[in-house]
C-alpha cells in the first residue's frame, strides 16, 4: 500500500458556509453523473466522517450541499465545470449553511476523482487558509474597472457639456458682436464729417492733436465729429468706434 500526501490552497469557502475545518474520507455520488441534483442521491462512502465530492452543474449549489448534508457529510466540495480549468467562483448557497462548503477547480476535482476511481481511499482535510481566495482579485479588478468606467464616463460627459456650453456662449457672443458692429457702423455714418482748412483753430499753432494717432491736425484732413463734440481723424476714429463704440476721451457711447 502506498500513501500520498498533498497540500494546497486551492479551495474557496462558499458565501454562506461556516468558516470551520472539516476532515473525512472523500465520497462521490453513486449515479450516472456526479452532480447530486437528485434528492435521493446515494454516496459510495458513508463511513463517518466523510466529505462529499460533487460536480458543478444542473442545479443550485444549495441543492447539492443539502443533499450531502442530509446523507451525513461533514462537508461538501464542489468542483468547477471542465471549461474553467482550476478557477473557482464564490458560491452563494442561502438555505444550505449547516455544513462546510467549498469550491475547487475542475482540474483538482478530476485529479481527486481519478484517484478514487483507481481504488485509492482519499482523505481530505479542509482548513481555513490565511489568504483571500482568488475571487477577491477578480471582484477587486471588476470593481476598479467599473469605477474607472464611471469616472471616465462622468469626466467625458462633463467635458462634452462644458464644451457645448462654451460653444453656445461663444456663438451668442459672436452674434451679439456682429449686431453691435452693424449698429455702430450705422451710427458712425450718421456722425458729422468736416474737412479742415488753413486758419482753423485745430490747424493753428495751438491746435490739438488727434488722441488716437497723436498727430497734429493739418489742412485738408477729414475729421469726424462725435455727438460729444470731440473730433478725430476720420481714418483713426472710425475703426476705433467700430470696435469700442465710445469716445476715446469722454467715453460717450455713440449708440445712445
Amino acid at each position: 500500500n502506498r500513501s500520498v500526501s498533498e497540500q494546497c490552497e486551492c479551495g474557496l469557502y462558499g458565501l454562506n458556509s461556516p468558516l470551520l475545518s472539516a476532515e473525512g474520507l472523500v465520497s462521490v455520488p453513486k449515479a450516472a453523473n456526479l452532480q447530486a441534483c437528485d434528492v435521493n442521491t446515494q454516496f459510495n462512502v458513508t463511513q463517518l466522517p466523510w466529505i462529499a465530492l460533487i460536480e458543478r452543474g444542473n442545479c443550485s449549489f444549495a441543492e447539492k450541499i443539502n443533499v450531502a448534508a442530509r446523507r451525513g457529510a461533514r462537508a461538501a466540495v464542489i468542483y468547477n465545470t471542465p471549461d474553467k480549468g482550476n478557477t473557482t467562483v464564490l458560491m452563494s448557497h442561502f438555505g444550505a449553511e449547516s455544513i462546510v462548503a467549498i469550491m475547487i477547480g475542475n482540474l483538482k476535482g478530476m485529479e481527486i476523482l481519478h484517484r478514487i476511481n483507481s481504488g485509492m481511499k482519499v482523505t481530505m482535510v479542509i482548513e481555513v487558509g490565511k489568504r483571500q481566495g482568488p475571487w477577491m482579485n477578480q471582484y477587486s479588478i471588476f470593481f476598479i474597472s467599473v469605477s474607472f468606467f464611471i469616472v471616465t464616463a462622468a469626466t467625458m460627459g462633463y467635458f462634452i457639456f462644458y464644451s457645448a456650453r462654451r460653444l453656445r456662449i461663444a456663438r451668442a457672443q459672436s452674434k451679439n458682436q456682429r449686431q453691435l458692429k452693424a449698429r455702430a457702423k450705422k451710427a458712425i455714418e450718421q456722425l458729422q464729417l468736416r474737412t479742415l482748412k488753413q486758419g482753423d483753430k485745430e490747424t493753428g499753432p495751438d491746435g490739438d492733436t488727434c488722441v488716437v494717432c497723436i498727430e497734429l491736425y493739418k489742412p485738408n484732413e477729414v475729421v469726424r465729429i462725435l455727438t460729444c463734440n470731440h473730433l478725430f481723424h476720420k481714418n483713426c476714429i472710425d475703426p476705433w468706434l467700430l470696435e469700442h463704440r465710445t469716445c476715446p476721451m469722454c467715453k460717450c457711447d455713440i449708440l445712445k
